[in-house]
């Protein structure tokens, strides 16, 4: 890990002495290629000597704790600093932006270096952007109220006759669509938010989102919150993995995903879940 941190942070330092080389020598020809090829980052960052990792907004614990991924508190924000700390920037060295789920996994240019926001890693994706290898697998669950039709079911059976909602392109949705089948198209919703909502209205009687996201609505967020269980993987997985979103070709992609695996191989992603996601490993799957 060494290699790969030291090169980040040197190639930050070497681009700040070109900018200074620069100002020495203002009287250069307009036309002095250098001047163009100073004027970014070595390094591969958006902004020279600067971090920038995004996330959604709002961004919800346990992944970020009080919307607040500056604090490290939550386990993404925590994640997050810990890939920071690995390619070599310092607290004060990560700036953050927020942006939707759909317009980071969306084509074209990026204001960000990666971005955390329980992306799953899919091959559809991966057409349009870069993942990281996984910092975390989860399952997705359902949940409901204790007043809805729903607060009785299960199976997956007991779920067919409902109607389901999750949010727009997520594996959320997917899960809905492959391991429940209900009778009834799925509802969609552009975000947790407004599905959380629907479901407290009314308007659907239950929602699929990610394990630990079921654990913080239904604990925090809605009255009566219920979790009926997990989804069974879909066939052919183990899961729903996570990986940190980077822009396609990124030239921090190889670096990103050492520091993920580093952080792997060294047991802090786990202590990390342990802190921040134990509640998730005790909820029965519906079969």
């Amino acid at each position: 890990m060494a290699m790969h941190r030291t090169s980040l942070r040197s190639a930050a330092a070497l681009s700040a002495s070109a900018v200074a080389l620069l100002a020495l020598t203002a009287c250069a020809p307009s036309n002095d290629t250098s001047a163009a090829s100073s004027s970014g980052d070595d390094s591969g960052t958006v902004s020279p000597g600067v971090l920038t990792i995004a996330t959604g907004e709002p961004a919800y614990y346990p992944w970020v704790l009080d919307d607040a991924p500056e604090s490290g508190e939550g386990f993404e924000a925590a994640v997050a600093y810990a890939v920071a700390e690995e390619l070599g920037y310092s607290e004060d060295e990560v700036e953050w932006v927020r942006t939707t789920f759909d317009a980071a996994i969306a084509p074209g240019p990026k204001d960000f270096d990666f971005n955390l926001q329980q992306f799953s890693i899919t091959d559809e994706r991966r057409e349009f952007v870069d993942f990281s290898s996984p910092y975390y697998t989860t399952t997705q669950a359902v949940i409901t109220t204790e007043d809805s039709a729903a607060a009785d079911a299960s199976s997956l059976a007991d779920l067919k006759d409902f109607r389901i909602g999750a949010q727009t392109g997520t594996t959320s949705f997917t899960a809905i669509e492959q391991i429940i089948q209900p009778n009834e198209a799925p509802a969609v919703y552009n975000d947790n938010d407004a599905a959380k909502l629907a479901l407290q209205s009314g308007e659907i009687d239950a929602l699929v989102v990610d394990l630990p996201t079921a654990f913080y609505l239904t604990g925090v967020e809605i009255d009566g919150g219920v979790i009926l269980g997990q989804l069974p993987p879909a066939e052919g997985t183990e899961g729903d993995s996570f990986g940190l979103v980077l822009a396609k070709d990124s030239p921090l992609t190889e670096d990103v995903t050492a520091a993920v695996d580093a952080l792997r191989e060294d047991g802090t992603l786990n202590a990390l879940a342990e802190e921040w996601l134990a509640e998730a490993t005790e909820t029965p799957v519906l079969q």
